[in-house]
């Protein structure tokens, strides 16, 4: 077995359009295939995730002969117990699924929806919008959670082992107890709101008294039921079931109670999608459609490769301004139309139009400041958007042995969701994703509130292909609106600067967007962080959650691979 701590894997590279469709429904034509890939097929078994324990829950699913699928459902109920400040049961996901027996990659959407009872108006109070933590902590921030219906729909279609076999390290580390990890810790014992709910205290103070630390060990019995009775009745027992009754009851408590109810739940489906797809130099990176952003971080690519600046390598500071210079352009144009496509037209094909994306980036050198948003075909009249998305998100990478793949991001929202609790999971505060201003101008925004709709979400799950549509990298982060910008980031680094994985994971982050700049500050040379203040882009430490990309490329024959050095996971292969 080897072992890839901290080593980021930026799976920036190849992607096929096998089964991907572009802007248009129709795939692009097959290039010639990078040198960079191997003669063999890229196979697994291979994880990288965001904590030890997930990721050999997910290997141990891969070693019985199970697929990538198949241990993605595994990492995701360890992960739910191991890292409940990022994502779990009560949750919602994108999950990217490749199919090496038929070169397809399939786009599953496990995004939240809000109750039929939500207006435009859901959080307003005395005619203006809430506080955003007030409405974090409200019982109105829960949408009804995807994440389990999401991978039961993906397990049905590829899975190879029996649903009720892949909860068992879940429910033993819950039940026999887990180590608490430094960053779990320093969340339990944080000033996050979310970690000071009755809730919160009552799971998180140790019987004696005090708060958990970094070391201790902590059971969670409630949640080894919980996993039980998934694992023997499926996903029902969420979705009409008795947890999804006492889901409802906890949103419908104070403060501000939610209008979530048990019925709401029931009616949720999560949704198989075309994968969208567009080539990068020699690759092609495939994406969720939206509700995901997925569509900006392709318009991104695509502007990249139109401004020579981005040529100048990793140490040059014109190839920095020009990356976040891009970045505002994308951030704009995402803002303005990126939503739910079943409730608003979003202009895909007139994102990523060539004559519209080599036009946005021949705007790049006079950016100097916030941008407007472009004016693509097929783009309605919208609002301006107010929508803030703080990060509390994990992603992962799986490969099995077969040679298929996963590549998924998955989240509560913020940290510990809203806060509340049921059954030993936190609840999701997913409907803070919604711009809680309807409308501008007289113009709807893309991202308002509606009953059934998806929120807007920043989860950019990616995985790559050669133009032969073979598998040969996948990669995403969590880190709330910033995950584009690492994203970006990471493919830059190793496609376009030619740089090794782990360099190119461990660059600095600059995340830009709009009048908002932050950094990895002291990362930064001196000649660097004055080329951007003099470009408008003056440095500030970054104040959204940190990266965590995760994910690997195939090179010479095995996977280079890594997590990233700002949190704790690992990337694990038994490819010799």
């Amino acid at each position: 077995m080897r072992l890839f701590r901290r080593s980021l894997a930026a799976l920036l590279v190849p992607v096929v359009l096998a089964g991907c469709q572009t802007a248009g429904g129709a795939p692009h034509a097959a290039l010639a295939a990078p040198a960079a890939q191997a003669a063999s097929e890229a196979h697994g078994p291979f994880v990288a995730a965001a904590n030890p324990l997930a990721a050999e829950a997910g290997m141990a699913v891969l070693r019985r002969g199970g697929s990538a699928v198949d241990a993605a459902v595994a990492i995701q109920a360890v992960l739910g117990l191991v890292e409940p400040q990022s994502s779990g049961l009560g949750g919602g996901a994108f999950l990217m699924a490749y199919d090496a027996q038929s070169g397809t990659v399939t786009a599953y959407d496990g995004r939240e929806t809000a109750p039929a009872s939500a207006t435009p108006e859901l959080f307003y109070e005395d005619g203006k919008p809430l506080a955003f933590i007030d409405a974090v902590l409200s019982g109105r921030s829960t949408g009804a959670p995807g994440a389990v219906a999401m991978l039961a729909l993906a397990q049905k279609d590829h899975g190879k082992l029996a649903w009720r076999d892949l909860f068992g390290d879940a429910e033993r580390l819950a039940r026999d107890g887990f180590v608490v990890s430094p960053r779990l810790a320093g969340m339990i014992n944080g000033n996050s709101p979310q970690a000071r709910t009755y809730w919160a205290n009552t799971y998180f103070t140790k019987p004696g008294g005090g708060r958990y630390q970094a070391g201790d060990v902590l059971k969670n019995p409630t949640y080894a039921e919980t996993v039980s009775q998934l694992a023997a009745q499926g996903p029902g027992v969420i979705y009409g079931g008795p947890i999804g009754a006492h889901i409802a009851a906890a949103v419908q408590e104070g403060p501000r109670p939610g209008g979530l109810t048990q019925a709401d739940i029931a009616a949720y489906r999560p949704l198989r999608r075309d994968a969208l797809c567009r080539p990068y130099q020699a690759y092609v990176v495939c994406v969720p459609p939206p509700p995901s952003s997925g569509v900006a971080l392709l318009q991104f690519l695509g502007m990249a490769e139109q401004t020579p600046d981005l040529d100048k390598g990793a140490t040059s500071p014109q190839a920095w301004v020009a990356f976040g210079r891009l970045q505002r352009l994308m951030y704009a144009d995402r803002d303005r139309y990126v939503g739910d496509n079943d409730f608003v037209g979003v202009p895909i094909a007139g994102l990523l139009d060539p004559e519209y994306v080599a036009g946005r980036a021949a705007l790049a050198p006079q950016v100097n400041g916030p941008v407007e948003a472009g004016a693509p075909a097929g783009s309605p009249p919208r609002g301006g958007d107010r929508t803030a998305e703080p990060g509390g998100t994990s992603h992962f990478v799986v490969v099995d042995a077969r040679g298929n793949a996963v590549s998924m991001t998955t989240t509560v929202e913020s940290i510990f969701g809203n806060g509340r609790m049921v059954d030993g999971f936190f609840l999701n505060n997913q409907l803070t994703d919604f711009s809680f201003t309807p409308q501008e101008d007289g113009h709807p925004a893309a991202n308002a509130v509606a009953a059934g709709k998806r929120p807007r979400s920043s989860m950019t799950p990616v995985l790559i292909l050669d133009r032969q549509g073979r598998l040969v990298g996948a990669i995403g982060s969590p880190g709330g609106s910033s995950i584009l910008a690492y994203v970006a980031k990471a493919l830059v680094g190793t496609l376009e600067w030619k740089l090794p994985m782990q360099d190119a994971i461990a660059l600095p982050n600059l995340v830009v967007r709009g009048d908002m700049v932050g950094a990895d500050t002291q990362m930064m040379s001196p000649a660097i962080r004055d080329a951007l203040s003099a470009a408008g882009m003056p440095l500030r430490p970054n104040a959204t959650e940190t990266s965590g990309l995760h994910g690997a490329i195939w090179r010479n024959g095995r996977w280079d691979a890594g997590a990233d050095p700002r949190r704790e996971g690992v990337a694990v292969s038994d490819v010799r």
